[in-house]
């Protein structure tokens, strides 16, 4: 639930948070309140960034893929922690501590990337089910 509260920011920082506020579609305050908790995230979690439009932020390594697809991916894999880290470095040829990274971020917010994969899973099944269907259709 939100809560009323005062803060002094200077001119310059009203001005630009009203002009981005104004180009994305929402209020300044909304952003305001996207821009402490993302900008919270990232300092708890260098190199993790948000992209997205406003309504689907998600979390992604600065210089990778999001962090839902990571775990994702070392969900499929089998071995211990670490081996599936070392088989995820080997096919993205992303560096083992960027893979913990996304998977120290996904431990802090397990239920988002718990959702963010079950709907890629969803979406994924509707597909085939569709393409099967289509198959079946013209056979």
């Amino acid at each position: 639930m939100a809560s009323s509260t005062s803060f002094r920011i200077s001119a310059e920082a009203k001005r630009v948070l009203a002009v981005r506020a104004e180009r994305e579609g929402t209020s300044a305050t909304a952003l305001l309140e996207r821009l402490i908790l993302e900008g919270v995230q990232q300092l708890d979690h260098p190199g993790i960034v948000f992209r997205g439009p406003a309504h689907d932020r998600r979390a992604a390594l600065a210089a990778g893929p999001d962090v839902w697809e990571v775990i994702s991916r070392l969900q499929e894999l089998e071995g211990s922690e670490e081996e599936r880290i070392g088989v995820l470095s080997e096919e993205t040829g992303l560096h083992p501590r960027l893979i913990r990274l996304a998977v120290d971020y996904a431990v802090e917010h397990v239920d988002e990337i718990r959702s963010r994969i079950d709907r890629n899973r969803e979406l994924a099944e509707r597909s085939r089910s569709a393409a099967q269907r289509r198959a079946d259709l013209i056979a």
